[in-house]
C-alpha cells in the first residue's frame, strides 16, 4: 500500500525527511543495522508498522533503510524485518564457519547466553539456587514435582521444577535435539511480537551443572530474537536421558508431534546407539574403552528392542558418513528440504547413495574395535572408503562449479523463459545430476565399476560389504574417471530439453532406460549410445 504522506513531498522535503531519519538512525539502516552512506548508496523510507495492519502513515512510523534491505526484507512490518534479518546473519555465519544449519546454541552465543554453571542443591521436594553471577543473589526454593507415570516401567519416576532463568545459564542441548532453526522461526517470532503467548514451556535437563533446553528450541529463539533476557523453563532433575531421548525422538516419528527430517532422526538414533553400548558395557562390567563385544551381540542383547536396536546402528553408520568432517559433499546437500540455494536434497541423498552404499540388515559379528589399530576396521574402512567416494562426487561435479548464489529455484523454468544468462554449463550441470532419479540409477553404474574391479583383479567379496574391502589406486582412479565422463555429456548442458526431459520429476525407470538403452521411453533420443561403464573408466575418453 503507497503512502500518500511520501508521494505528496517534495524532492528537497523528502531528502530533508531522509536526513531527520539518518540523523535518528545514527546514520544505521534501520533493517540490517549496518552503516548508510548517504553518498555511496541509494535508500528508502518504508513504514516501520505496515498500512495494511494500522501503521499511521506519518513521520513517527517512518524509517530508513538500504534499498537492497528493503527489497529483500523478510517482513513488511520493520521491526520483524530487523530481527529476522539478525537471525539471517548468525545463520549464514554458521553455515559459513562450520557448514551447519544454525541452532538456540548460536542464537545464546550471539545474546550473551550459555556462560555461567547452574548451582543448586536438593533436599527432599525442594531445589534450591542462586543466579548470583548476574548479581541476583537472594536464594531460590522451588518445589519439585514427580511425574508418576514415568515410574511405571523403569521404576525411576522423573522430577522436575519450574521456574525462569536468565539466558546466561541457559544452553542447547545438542544431544537429545540437535535440530537446526527451520523456517517456522519466522511464524513464531510474529506471534510472540503480537503478544500471543504459546502453550508449551521449554524444556530442560541439569546436565553436569548446565541448564540444557532440549524441548522448545524455537520458542526458546523467537523469545530471545525478541529481546527477552530470561525463559520459563521446566527443569529435568538428574533424568534418565535414554528415555528423553527415545520419547524426543518418538515426538518426531511415531507420533508425528513434530517435523523431524530424516537426518536429525538418524542424528538422534545415533546418540541413541552410544546410550546401548554404554549400557550394555556397563551391565557386562566392562571398561568405557572396551569395545571387545560386536554389533550383533548388541541386537541379541536388546532383544526386547530389537527393530529400533538395528535401526540404531544403521542410523549411527549413516550418521557417521554424512557428518564426517572430511565429507566435502555435505555442503552442497539440502538437510532442511527448503533451501533455494543447495543442489542435492537430504531424500536424494539418502535415497541414492546411503541406502545403495549400505546395508541396513548387515550388523558384524566381529567385535566393534576389530583390527583398528592397523586401520583395517571393517565399519571403519566403510565409512572412510565412502566418504572418499563421496569427496570425488563434490570435486568433479560440484567445487568451483555449482553456485550457491543462482541457486536451483526454477532453473529449467528460467531456461525455457530466456532468463539463464546467470546460469554456467557447470552450475547447469551439477543442478540436473543432483535430480534424485538420475543419481539414483547413474550410482548404480558407479557399483558396477567397483564390483567389476574387484571381478577382473579376481578377489573375492560380498556385494553388500564392496566398501569394506581396501580400494587400491587404480580403482579410485576408475571412479574418478567414471564420474569426469559421466559429467561431460551432453545432454547434461543441453538446453533443449528444459522443457521435456528435465522438465518435472521423472520416476526412477525414466532414466533407467534413458541410461541403458540411451533414449527416454517416449522415444526421445537423449543419449548418443547407452551408458558404458568401461568405456567411461577411461581416462582418455572425452
Amino acid at each position: 500500500m503507497g503512502s500518500k504522506f511520501l508521494s505528496a513531498l517534495s524532492e528537497e522535503a523528502y531528502l530533508k525527511l531522509t536526513d531527520k531519519l539518518y540523523g535518528i538512525q545514527s546514520g544505521q539502516c534501520f533493517i540490517c543495522q549496518k552503516k548508510i552512506d548517504l553518498a555511496l548508496q541509494t535508500t528508502n523510507i518504508d513504514h516501520i508498522i505496515p498500512l495494511k495492519t494500522r501503521g499511521k502513515d506519518s513521520e513517527d512510523n517512518f524509517a530508513l533503510t538500504h534499498e537492497s534491505c528493503n527489497k529483500s526484507k523478510l517482513d513488511a512490518n520493520l521491526n520483524i524485518a530487523r530481527i529476522l534479518c539478525h537471525l539471517k546473519e548468525i545463520q549464514d555465519r554458521v553455515f559459513v564457519d562450520s557448514g551447519r544449519a544454525a541452532s538456540l546454541k548460536d542464537v545464546l552465543a550471539s545474546f550473551g547466553g550459555s556462560k555461567y554453571d547452574f548451582k543448586h542443591k536438593i533436599s527432599n521436594d525442594k531445589i534450591e539456587f542462586s543466579f548470583s553471577d548476574v548479581r541476583e543473589n537472594d536464594i531460590q526454593i522451588k518445589d519439585i514435582y514427580e511425574d508418576i507415570l514415568t515410574g511405571n516401567q523403569t521404576g525411576k519416576i522423573e522430577k522436575t521444577c519450574f521456574t525462569d532463568v536468565p539466558i546466561e545459564y541457559i544452553y542447547h542441548d545438542d544431544a537429545i535435539n540437535p535440530r537446526g532453526i527451520n523456517t517456522s522461526i519466522s511464524r513464531l517470532v510474529k506471534e510472540f511480537y503480537k503478544g500471543n503467548p504459546q502453550l508449551h514451556l521449554c524444556l530442560a535437563r541439569i546436565d553436569d551443572n548446565k541448564l540444557k533446553i532440549f524441548d522448545g528450541q524455537h520458542k526458546a529463539v523467537a523469545q530471545i530474537l525478541l529481546g527477552n533476557k530470561r525463559l520459563l523453563l521446566r527443569i529435568f532433575i538428574d533424568p534418565n536421558v535414554d528415555r528423553l531421548t527415545e520419547t524426543n525422538t518418538n515426538a518426531g516419528s511415531t507420533l508425528r508431534q513434530i517435523a523431524f527430517d530424516k537426518s536429525i532422526m538418524r542424528q538422534l538414533n545415533n546418540t541413541l546407539y552410544t546410550e546401548k553400548i554404554d549400557k550394555f558395557q556397563a551391565d557386562h562390567h566392562l571398561a568405557e574403552d572396551d569395545f571387545s563385544f560386536s554389533e550383533q551381540q548388541l541386537v541379541d542383547y536388546f532383544k526386547g528392542e530389537n527393530v529400533n536396536m538395528k535401526k540404531y546402528i544403521s542410523d549411527s553408520i549413516k550418521h557417521s558418513i554424512t557428518y564426517s568432517k572430511e565429507n566435502k559433499l555435505k555442503d552442497y546437500i539440502d538437510f532442511e528440504g527448503k533451501a533455494k540455494e543447495l543442489p542435492i536434497s537430504y531424500s536424494a541423498f539418502s535415497k541414492a547413495i546411503l541406502e545403495q552404499v549400505v546395508d541396513s540388515k548387515q550388523f558384524l559379528d566381529t567385535p566393534i574395535n576389530y583390527k583398528s589399530e592397523e586401520g583395517l576396521n571393517p565399519r571403519e574402512m566403510q565409512i572412510n572408503q565412502i566418504v572418499e567416494l563421496l569427496n570425488i562426487i563434490a570435486e568433479e561435479i560440484y567445487i568451483g562449479k555449482f553456485k550457491p548464489e543462482i541457486g536451483v529455484y526454477r532453473i529449467e523454468q528460467k531456461i525455457i523463459d530466456k532468463k539463464d544468462v546467470e546460469i554456467t554449463t557447470e552450475h547447469l550441470t551439477a543442478y540436473r545430476m543432483s535430480k534424485e532419479e538420475i543419481i539414483f540409477n547413474w550410482f548404480i553404474y558407479l557399483n558396477k565399476v567397483i564390483e567389476s574391479y574387484f571381478n577382473n583383479t579376481g578377489r573375492i567379496y560380498e556385494a553388500n560389504q564392496l566398501f569394506m574391502e581396501k580400494f587400491d589406486d587404480q580403482l579410485w582412479a576408475n571412479i574418478r574417471n567414471f564420474i569426469n565422463n559421466l559429467s561431460i555429456l551432453p545432454l547434461w548442458k543441453d538446453k533443449s530439453m528444459a522443457s521435456t526431459i528435465f522438465a518435472g520429476k521423472k520416476n526412477y525407470d525414466y532414466w533407467k532406460e534413458i541410461f541403458e538403452k540411451g533414449k527416454s521411453p517416449d522415444g526421445a533420443q537423449v543419449l548418443a549410445t547407452p551408458l558404458n561403464f568401461i568405456e567411461m573408466i577411461r581416462s582418455e575418453k572425452q
